[in-house]
């Protein structure tokens, strides 16, 4: 059951938008996968389409409820399966403390749940902090995806991800396989060849090749309560989701 979290410490890079059409793209590739949303704007369960009940009914519930996730999936058509997330997931970081026994709650879970669905892979969208659910989502992925808009500001954004992943990996006891993948990336303007190569410059192979342009039918597929596929199957946005899906394959990132 591969884990991939998708995390970025800032926000408006394109995180939800990735971990929608990654496992839309995937569940194209006939895999099976779970959608978790493990951020409390609940953007990704929004997107879902279906109105967010109870609180019971959320990840919060799997944190403070003591709930086990396979009771809280719920069906989401052409992808897998969703966890949704709810506002009241704000209130993990000041209510439990960051002990290593709430930092490895998801990772626990994700063990759980592994014994029957061991073929299933799991994607996380984080929130865009580093707080206790992020470190949730890091501590129980095997593999890291990190979105980054074509502008300075996001670049930055990269270099302190993986200042935090450096320092957390002495007490994971391993190293985090990573990726960064560049969204909104607009081939009219140099300077998203120039963030391109200084990512390549710095990260190497972990700069994925395949980039995802700055794309209409991206941007209106959320409104739309569906993923690129579903909505515009032969924009280029699908096209590059399609790609980064074949990339990240090849290269056994999952």
């Amino acid at each position: 059951m591969p884990r991939i979290a998708v995390f970025n410490q800032k926000g408006g890079v394109g995180k939800t938008t990735t971990a929608l059409n990654l496992a839309a793209a995937m569940a194209r590739q006939e895999q099976r996968v779970l959608l978790i949303d493990l951020d409390p704007q609940a953007h990704l369960s929004a997107v879902h389409g279906q109105v967010l009940g109870e609180v019971a009914d959320s990840m919060y519930a799997f944190y403070q409820g003591g709930r086990q996730l396979a009771e809280l999936e719920i069906d989401w058509h052409g992808i897998g399966r969703l966890i949704p997330a709810h506002a009241e997931l704000i209130k993990v970081d000041s209510t439990f403390g960051k002990g290593p026994t709430i930092l490895n709650r998801l990772n626990q879970g994700l063990n759980d749940l592994n014994t029957a669905h061991e073929d299933r892979s799991v994607v996380i969208d984080c929130c865009p902090f580093l707080g206790v659910l992020s470190l949730n989502a890091i501590f129980a992925a095997d593999r890291l995806l990190v979105p980054i808009s074509s502008d300075f500001l996001a670049l930055r954004g990269a270099l302190q991800v993986e200042r935090t992943l450096q320092a957390l990996e002495p007490v994971l006891k391993r190293r985090v396989e990573r990726r960064y993948l560049l969204t909104r990336f607009d081939r009219r303007r140099n300077m998203g060849f120039e963030i391109q190569k200084r990512l390549t410059d710095r990260f190497g192979e972990e700069v994925c090749e395949t980039v995802i342009s700055e794309n209409v039918a991206i941007a209106e597929a959320p409104s739309c309560n569906r993923d690129i596929f579903s909505h515009a199957a032969t924009s280029r946005g699908a096209q590059d989701y399609a790609a980064l899906a074949e990339e990240l394959k090849r290269k056994e990132f999952f």
